[in-house]
C-alpha cells in the first residue's frame, strides 16, 4: 500500500517511520495497527486515503477476509480476487500482480496492465493497443500459461524502449 503511486524511496521511508512506531516486532499486527492513532500513522507520511486503506487491510485481516499466506495458497484465484478487491483501496491489477509474483501462479492475465497491453501492440505492429476486456478474451487461448505470457509481452514493451 505505501508504494502505490510513489517513488520507492519516498514509500521505503515512510514504511521505516511506520515500522519504527512499534520497535518492538519486525512488522505490526492488525491488532497494534488498529490501536494506533491516525495522527501517528499520518505522522509517518501515510495520506488519509492510505492510512483508512491500511486500517481496513488490519480489520479484514483478523475478521479472516484477508487470508494468510499458507491459506492464500489454497485459494484458487478468483477466490482470492473477489476477497482482495472488498479491500479498500485494492483492485483487480493489484491482486493479479500479487498471484503473479508473490503466489508464483501460472495462469494470471492482467489484461488491464498498459506495459502486458503495450507489449502484445509492438509484437502485432498495431498502432493502438488492445482494450483490456477483448485482450482478456484472446488471452484464453494461452490457458494454462497465461503469466508466461504476461512475462513475453512485458519483455517485447520493455525492448521496444
Amino acid at each position: 500500500m505505501a508504494h502505490q503511486q510513489l517513488h520507492a524511496n519516498a514509500a521505503e521511508a515512510i514504511l521505516r517511520r511506520f515500522k519504527a512506531l512499534f520497535p518492538k516486532t519486525r512488522f505490526p499486527k492488525p491488532e497494534q495497527v488498529l490501536s494506533t492513532a491516525d495522527e501517528a500513522l499520518r505522522g509517518c507520511g501515510f495520506s488519509t486515503s492510505k492510512m483508512l486503506a491500511i486500517r481496513d487491510i488490519a480489520a479484514k485481516t483478523l475478521s479472516g477476509q484477508i487470508p494468510t499466506r499458507a491459506a492464500a495458497l489454497k485459494l484458487d484465484d478468483d477466490e482470492l480476487i473477489t476477497r482482495l478487491v472488498a479491500v479498500r483501496g485494492v483492485g483487480r491489477w493489484t491482486v493479479e500482480m500479487l498471484l503473479i509474483f508473490t503466489l508464483g501462479r501460472p495462469d494470471v492475465f492482467p489484461s488491464d496492465d498498459y506495459g502486458v497491453r503495450n507489449g502484445w501492440r509492438v509484437a502485432q505492429k498495431l498502432d493502438e493497443m488492445p482494450k483490456p476486456k477483448e485482450f482478456r478474451l484472446l488471452a484464453e487461448r494461452w490457458q494454462p500459461h497465461r503469466t508466461l505470457a504476461a512475462w513475453c509481452l512485458w519483455r517485447a514493451a520493455d525492448a521496444s524502449k
